[in-house]
């Protein structure tokens, strides 16, 4: 049963949104995507963007960033928050791409994880977008989401994916993520959800619905 009632979300999120694989994130090449990643970090898609179109005319290649100052990169990427650790991690990133992988981005989740700066969401931000390798991305919106569906019970981003990739089907682990980051942008918000108008209502769990 748990599985159909799955399935039927799947089936709705595909009528609703297509099955396009869809990258918000604007990028040229996959040491691009990898940065904007790093800086999405409690950080809209959009004002990244907004950032990276300056950013990646300044610094057109991973040397550029290898040899950036630290206190010019904090400037320069300042309104995506967290600055700081982000300019830090990207400088040492573009650094450790040129040391160890020739300025490749690498394509597992090991070696992904061991750069600077690069958590699970983002190396399965690489694997699905870059090397079309099924991963489940756990942002905000899928952790929120993917709760009041009852399709995980778990806070910890790593436990959801973990429980995410039990229940869904292989083949629709990268859609996942795509549609409800929609999903959550413009039906299921964190404050004030349009429960009223929502296509999947019948199938959450949410206790409050509106």
């Amino acid at each position: 049963m748990a599985a159909k009632r799955t399935l039927e979300i799947l089936k709705r999120l595909d009528e609703m949104y297509g099955t396009d694989r869809v990258c918000y994130l604007e990028h040229e090449n996959a040491w691009q995507l990898l940065f904007a990643t790093i800086l999405s970090a409690q950080c809209t898609d959009a004002r990244v963007n907004i950032v990276t179109r300056d950013l990646f005319q300044k610094y057109p290649t991973l040397a550029d960033f290898a040899k950036a100052d630290l206190k010019e990169m904090e400037q320069d990427i300042h309104s995506t928050g967290f600055y700081h650790n982000k300019a830090k991690n990207i400088i040492a990133c573009a650094r450790e791409l040129l040391d160890k992988y020739e300025g490749q981005v690498p394509d597992t989740i090991e070696e992904l994880t061991s750069l600077p700066g690069v958590g699970r969401k983002t190396a399965n931000v690489i694997l699905g977008n870059v090397y079309g390798i099924d991963s489940i991305v756990v942002d905000t919106h899928v952790k929120r989401i993917s709760k009041k569906l009852g399709l995980t019970k778990e806070e910890d981003p790593e436990k959801v994916e973990f429980d995410l990739m039990k229940k869904l089907p292989k083949e629709h682990w990268i859609l996942y993520n795509i549609q409800i980051i929609t999903f959550g942008r413009q039906i299921c918000f964190a404050r004030n959800p349009k429960c009223a108008i929502c296509p999947l209502s019948d199938l959450c769990k949410y206790p409050d619905k509106i």
